[in-house]
């Protein structure tokens, strides 16, 4: 009888050692089988936070733990030094350089935007004042 209270204890730590991926996939698995287990799966993975950055950081046995996966990880690289102080200064000049131009070409997108917002404004006010001067009557010379 202890196997039975012991299998999904099992199941939950072989899916754990194969990340996410095994977690979405049996959970597919269970709604193309039968519907309420997947139903069952997909509550118990966001009841766990299973598909938290945070799970995975607490897990060390886990396969994608040091690969960003999930996007989860991925700003905590940028920040961590990786020991070379060249590579470090190379990396903060290029992340600098990349932010930098983000910024002009944001800069540039708010330039296009303003210029197209106002000549669909002003084509807008030609189009206004020209019904407004065909609606009016002729004046009468008295």
């Amino acid at each position: 009888m202890s196997s039975v209270a012991t299998w999904p204890s099992h199941a939950q730590n072989w899916l754990d050692a194969r990340g996410k991926g095994a977690w979405i996939a049996a959970m597919v698995l269970g709604f193309i089988l039968f519907w309420p287990v997947g139903l069952a799966l997909l509550f118990y993975m966001i009841w766990s936070r299973r598909m938290s950055c945070s799970h995975h950081r607490h897990h060390r046995h886990s396969r994608h733990e040091n690969r960003g996966f999930g996007g989860c990880h991925s700003h905590h690289a940028a920040a961590q030094s990786s020991g070379n102080t060249a590579f470090d200064a190379y990396k903060d000049a290029t992340l600098k350089r990349l932010e930098d131009e983000q910024e002009a070409f944001q800069s540039f997108l708010d330039q296009l935007r303003a210029a197209k917002d106002k000549t669909e404004f002003d084509q807008f006010m030609e189009a206004r004042a020209k019904a407004t001067s065909t609606d009016e009557p002729p004046l009468a010379d008295n």
